[in-house]
């Protein structure tokens, strides 16, 4: 009972500490940062601008609360779990063995072949940056995707605090990129997008075009798989006063998103017309790509690969916390130490073999994947915390509150849009 009291009064004493901004709250707000920004970006002006001037001022006023509102739940669901609890283990607690195991393998499987997908993406990216822009022979694809895995997994196998310091050291160089790349192209805004701002699409139109837009949005914007560690973390260290401070911090780290990727957004778009944004679409190619391409611009080309790889390795990392996560819950640990270095290792090597194998064997089937995973995060993002939010006393006093219902609102369109994507 004492040690219980004790307990109570220093989680007390930690909530009347002033909530001053510390350096490990930085570390955490790039790391969130660099979980969710990561290659997609170089594809997003393409995807969010092919569509029009009124529907990206529509997607871009959105995107904050978007995705502040969607992260925040998920945060206070993973928070309102017992002490040292990942995601996996909340999940149980609150709905229960069968339940917990369904959603952790859904949750699991829904990353992990992201995961993946990064791996083969930065396989290619290097080998094609050997050859192309340094001209030097690159090695067996075998041999180079293994000492990329390697090089990511000494990193995973410092330890999580490790892994976020590393991504929030990563991201300085790419938000720098991505500020200067959108400073370069300034010069030459030609209004592009603008041309359409004089034609307001019917409100049909404009409906469809968002109601297939948002995912785009959502996904390039999602940090989940980093989100149930960052709780975890805040918890340890604040206790029943972590929410306002993980609140703050997402919000923080939100917002810097939403500035840096938009502003390189409409830079871009400012200088293609929707129909050299379709034609990208096209060729598949990135906006940097496309840019190189436009401009024969040699700088671009060569700053484009270097720049997808810092995006690809940070965005790696994010996302092999969340799977690993995962694969744990599956196996039985739950988040709890018990054999848990064995544990651990053994999750390592298992992943890092499985993506040096895909990532030597190159297949096309990964995108179909990650599409197919899609509907799975948005509804564990969106519609899971708000669902425990009527479900667990822990959570009702969160009840009533009009984001829950633009959460909702957004998840359904979101999940809706992506099914109807693969019909």
């Amino acid at each position: 009972m004492n040690e219980q009291a004790t307990g109570v009064d220093a989680r007390r004493e930690i909530a009347q500490v002033p909530a001053r901004w510390g350096k490990d709250e930085t570390t955490w707000m790039l790391g969130l940062f660099g979980t969710a920004i990561g290659a997609g970006t170089l594809f997003l002006p393409i995807n969010a601008g092919i569509g029009g001037f009124w529907p990206l001022l529509v997607l871009a006023l959105l995107a904050f609360p978007m995705t502040f509102y969607a992260h925040r739940g998920l945060t206070r669901f993973v928070l309102s779990g017992r002490d040292g609890a990942d995601i996996t283990g909340v999940v149980e607690q609150h709905f229960g063995k069968t339940a917990g195991t369904l959603i952790t393998l859904l949750y699991f499987f829904a990353i992990f072949p992201i995961l993946l997908i990064y791996s083969v993406a930065l396989t290619n990216t290097v080998g094609s940056f050997l050859e192309h822009q340094l001209h030097l022979n690159a090695p067996p694809r075998a041999v180079l995707a293994a000492l990329l895995i390697v090089g990511l997994m000494i990193v995973v196998r410092c330890g999580e605090a490790a892994i976020v310091k590393v991504m929030s050291l990563l991201v300085y160089p790419f938000i720098a990129a991505l500020v200067l790349l959108g400073l370069f192209l300034v010069p030459h805004w030609t209004g592009g997008i603008l041309a359409t701002a004089r034609d307001v699409p019917p409100a049909a139109t404009l409906v469809r075009t968002l109601w297939l837009a948002i995912p785009v949005m959502v996904f390039s914007f999602n940090h989940s798989p980093i989100i149930s560690a960052f709780a975890v973390d805040r918890k340890r260290a604040y206790g029943d006063a972590a929410e306002p401070r993980c609140s703050r911090v997402l919000a923080r780290a939100h917002a810097l998103m939403v500035i840096t990727v938009l502003f390189f957004v409409f830079s871009c778009v400012l200088v293609l017309s929707p129909a050299q944004l379709a034609e990208a679409k096209a060729q598949n190619l990135s906006i940097l790509s496309y840019l190189a391409n436009h401009f024969s611009n040699p700088t671009i080309a060569f700053a484009a690969p270097i720049i997808a790889v810092v995006a690809i390795a940070k965005s790696f990392l994010g996302h092999y916390i969340g799977a690993s996560e995962g694969l744990r819950g599956l196996l039985g640990n739950h988040g709890r130490r018990a054999n848990g270095k064995g544990l651990d290792r053994l999750v390592a090597v298992a992943m890092a073999l499985v993506c040096w194998a895909v990532a030597t064997l190159n297949p096309s089937i990964l995108g179909m994947i990650e599409t197919l995973g899609g509907p799975v995060i948005a509804a564990i993002l969106f519609l899971m915390p708000m669902y425990a939010v009527h479900r667990v006393p822990a959570l009702r006093r969160y009840a009533g509150q009009a984001s829950n219902v633009f959460v909702v609102a957004v998840g359904v369109v979101a999940i809706s849009a992506l099914v109807y994507s693969l019909l």
